[in-house]
């Protein structure tokens, strides 16, 4: 599927709201997208441009063609991997010049920003042969050149010191409006290389990829922008991250572009940061790796990153509990599976993750606080977190399961039974 089809399967299905005035990139697209579900703006500096289209877990199920309370468990059992083809042609080469990224809408989207921010892009880079695709946030300087946040230790980070340790740029592509299940698999924690593949697995079709001047495969996009990341530095942000809260301005590697490729009429896919679309494909790809994890030490039931969490800093682990140390083993594995969690809750089967009252239920009356609370203190988290210090925090477990040795207690009792 490509973004073009799953865009006509949310208009086909009532789900498409469009907006026909036209509509200013700077600020005007954010504050009408903000708490909508998946919108079109049909007149944005004079191109299409859609957001929401995977702003909630139903919307992400429906790209998977999966049920959303089946998530987790249809995504624990896909391997990572699936077919990749190369073919010669894409319909993003329908357009090609010079770069020039004022004629696209990239978006201004908080008061306060550093610049217009490309969010949804789809960034793949190559070095010594390996290949590597993700997201980064980018923003643009001037009509070819863009500022590119590399976090630390992650591979396309990996890539550009390699390089430049060698006198050498890092040639990349960034490709805007791909299948959303690419632009999900590019947002998962994969094993080296394996982004393309586990998209193909994800979709159970191959992924066809098309190589570019720069020696760089990308999959078929509305936009693609092609050129080299330099060892250049210029300041990047602020930024409105998952929390809602601006990150810090820093000094981030510069692209420079050489290429840029459209199609006729491209639509521009604008991705809100902070907002629902954001959270779910930042928080959701963990979920499996969690579940993994705690089902090699629990019988593990479900997992949840919750909304309240950002979808990404609060799990909520169900398991079947059959020893007392069960608990205590989930929190650990889940902890160890997504580094960044930050609270990690443990309940029974009888209560339903998705709901947070059952959830305030489960902790109410299952929970002692000196006897079912793990500390971590002074710990590494994550820097997104407005408390931590330099990414340092605390972390907290909580176990709120029933105790085996008396679970007449805590056994709810209704009309037709026990619970």
């Amino acid at each position: 599927m490509s973004f073009r089809d799953f865009f006509g399967e949310l208009e086909e299905n009532g789900l498409m709201k469009h907006v026909h005035e036209p509509v200013s990139p700077i600020l005007e697209v954010t504050d009408q997208a903000w708490g909508a579900g998946p919108i079109s703006f049909d007149n944005v500096s004079g191109h299409r441009c859609c957001l929401n289209i995977l702003s909630t877990r139903d919307l992400l199920a429906r790209a998977l063609g999966i049920s959303g309370r089946d998530m987790v468990r249809r995504l624990s059992s896909i391997g990572y991997q699936g077919p990749v083809r190369e073919v010669d042609s894409s319909p993003f080469m329908e357009c090609i010049s010079e770069p020039d990224l004022f004629r696209l809408p990239i978006l201004t989207h908080f008061q306060g920003d550093g610049g217009p921010y490309i969010t949804s892009a789809v960034v793949v880079t190559q070095f010594d042969g390996r290949i590597n695709a993700c997201v980064h946030r980018l923003m643009a300087l001037d009509k070819d050149h863009l500022a590119a946040r590399l976090v630390p230790g992650r591979h396309t980070h990996q890539f550009c010191q390699a390089a430049w340790a060698r006198g050498e740029d890092v040639p990349v592509a960034i490709a805007i409006g791909v299948d959303p299940l690419v632009l999900m698999a590019a947002s998962t924690r994969v094993p080296p290389e394996m982004e393309f593949q586990y998209a193909a697995a994800l979709r159970g079709a191959p992924v066809e990829l098309v190589r570019l001047e720069n020696g760089i495969y990308v999959p078929h996009a509305e936009i693609v922008l092609e050129g080299f990341i330099t060892g250049e530095r210029a300041a990047e942000g602020p930024f409105v991250d998952i929390t809602g809260t601006q990150d810090l301005v820093r000094q981030e590697p510069v692209i420079r572009l050489t290429r840029m490729m459209t199609r006729e009429e491209f639509i521009y896919h604008g991705l809100l940061p902070g907002g629902g679309e954001h959270k779910m494909l930042m928080g959701v790809p963990y979920e499996p790796l969690i579940y993994r994890a705690v089902s090699k030490v629990a019988k593990v039931r479900d997992v949840l990153l919750t909304d309240g969490g950002c979808n990404y800093f609060h799990a909520v682990v169900q398991i079947e509990k059959e020893t007392e140390v069960d608990a205590r083993r989930a929190i650990d594995a889940a902890m160890q599976a997504h580094g960044s969690l930050k609270h990690v809750l443990v309940v029974d089967t009888d209560i339903d993750i998705h709901d947070p009252q059952d959830l305030e239920y489960a902790i109410a009356t299952r929970m002692r606080g000196d006897e079912d609370i793990v500390l971590y203190p002074n710990v590494r988290g994550s820097t997104l977190d407005p408390r931590s210090k330099d990414g340092i925090t605390t972390k907290v477990g909580v176990d709120a399961t029933m105790k085996l040795d008396r679970l007449w207690k805590f056994h709810r009792v209704t009309p037709r039974g026990q619970g």
